[in-house]
């Protein structure tokens, strides 16, 4: 792949916590538009994975590259405010600020990180909430949403930064099976508009239509990457087998 190509770069990243090791020596190139699927069983090292990209864990060893930069293991301020422009992050959980509207936590970091004046922060918000379905749900509070409406103001928020890459962890996995396809659907949306993202799910379906590339974590190797179609429809190693014989079951 041409360097030039490359929006982010990890090279031999490592991460440990105690003597635990989590992370054994990742190397990953992603293309700018590029959207990478990340599989494999709990406790692989796939969230972490996505944790040190956007320097919430800062790696132990090894490198991140983003858009060409160096991001020290130190974490230091310039490196942390490129990144937080840079990187968007949906997690699990959605994190919304239960005393604040949908459209007050989609503004906040707007107003607090980016300067942004109040007009063109609530544009923008309420431009978002809109697209994410939720133009009626501008002035609800958390409590009264359900998990997939919670979710999609938590990609919103992420979205309100102007990111080059999405990162989502695992964000349908607390969701009901009724509310998972709505937000499902919003990520299709930003794949089909050229969003770099990285997915951590174990949605199969979603995996196979909308990845440009499957990657295969486990034991905090990446195993096997490559097409949907053949990590997914032809896996060579054993262990990926063994993983989607289970998981296609269900």
């Amino acid at each position: 792949m041409p360097v030039a190509e490359s929006v982010l770069r990890l090279e031999g990243v490592r991460k440990s916590f105690g003597n635990l090791d989590v992370l054994r020596g990742i190397d990953l190139d992603v293309a700018r538009g590029e959207v990478v699927c990340i599989i494999g069983p709990s406790g692989s090292g796939k969230s972490t994975l996505l944790r040190c990209m956007n320097l919430l864990e800062p790696p132990d060893a090894g490198q991140i590259l983003l858009e060409g930069r160096k991001l020290s293991e130190a974490r230091s301020a310039d490196d942390l405010d490129y990144v937080r422009r840079r990187v968007g992050m949906v997690f699990q959980q959605f994190n919304l600020f239960p005393h604040r509207s949908a459209i007050e936590n989609v503004s906040l970091a707007q107003r607090a990180v980016l300067k942004r004046p109040d007009a063109e922060t609530r544009a923008r918000s309420e431009s978002l909430l809109q697209r994410v379905g939720l133009g009626d749900k501008l002035n609800e509070y958390p409590d009264r949403l359900s998990g997939g409406q919670q979710q999609r103001v938590a990609i919103a928020r992420a979205l309100a930064m102007d990111p080059h890459v999405m990162l989502f962890d695992e964000v349908t996995s607390a969701l009901d099976p009724e509310l998972i396809k709505e937000v499902l659907d919003v990520m299709r949306e930003l794949a089909d508009e050229g969003m770099t993202m990285l997915v951590v799910t174990h949605e199969m379906t979603f995996a196979r239509e909308v990845a440009n590339r499957i990657v295969f974590m486990d034991q905090g190797y990446i195993v096997e990457e490559g097409p949907p179609d053949e990590v997914l429809g032809n896996p060579r190693h054993e262990r990926t087998q063994r993983f989607l014989g289970l998981v296609m079951e269900h």
